[in-house]
């Protein structure tokens, strides 16, 4: 038996529906398009206001670390100030006042400042006494209270002795000055042979009983 061929009126709502589901999904396609383009716009805002709120963390930070770089120069050049005050105060103390250590009077008295040789070392003796026969570096500190200070002061020793040949002859003498000066490293100083220096008032005062030679 022969199929009947299919009536325009079948064929029509055959295609009728097809067309109602391709539109159905175009429709569907549509929304989720919208959908996605949404969420991108959400992710996309959402990055811009990170990215903002980093670009003003950035910021913030920029104008800390130039807080921190002011106070830090504001409190190097108090730190200057004072090393300098300090060494003003005992350089005059010596050069018009006491002389004397440990029986010793020195004639001259000497201010000097960072010194590099070709052959020897760089270093710094803040206050150098001198006589016929012996030479006293004094190094001077606004407020002694490194446990590193003594060691410091003895390495001079070291350091003089090679910079400065023409007074190998002499006795060497080592000193530690400050306005203040912690009692451990005042106690370093002593039980290695440095005289101690302080500031009494307007005056100094020595402390060289367990001072040596070196």
């Amino acid at each position: 038996m022969e199929k009947e061929p299919a009536s325009f009126e079948s064929v029509w709502a055959t295609l009728h529906e097809f067309g109602t589901q391709l539109e159905k999904t175009r429709v569907e396609a549509d929304q989720r398009n919208a959908e996605e383009d949404q969420r991108r716009a959400e992710s996309t805002k959402k990055l811009e206001a990170v990215g903002e709120y980093l670009n003003q963390v950035g910021k913030r930070i920029d104008e800390m670390g130039k807080n921190v770089n002011q106070v830090s120069q504001q409190l190097g050049g108090m730190g200057n100030s004072n090393g300098e005050y300090a060494e003003e105060f005992f350089y005059n103390a010596f050069l018009h006042g006491k002389r004397n250590i440990l029986g010793e009077k020195f004639d001259d008295v000497m201010k000097s400042s960072k010194v590099t040789f070709n052959k020897g070392y760089e270093d710094e003796y803040d206050i150098l006494l001198v006589n016929g026969c012996a030479v006293c570096i004094i190094e001077v500190k606004y407020k002694a209270d490194s446990s590193d200070l003594p060691r410091q002061v003895l390495r001079k020793a070291q350091t003089f002795r090679v910079n400065f040949p023409k007074y190998n002859d002499k006795k060497l003498y080592l000193a530690l000055a400050g306005m203040s000066i912690n009692p451990l490293t005042e106690k370093a100083c002593k039980d290695n042979g440095i005289a101690i220096i302080k500031q009494v008032g307007k005056a100094v005062a020595i402390y060289d009983e367990h001072l040596k030679a070196f």
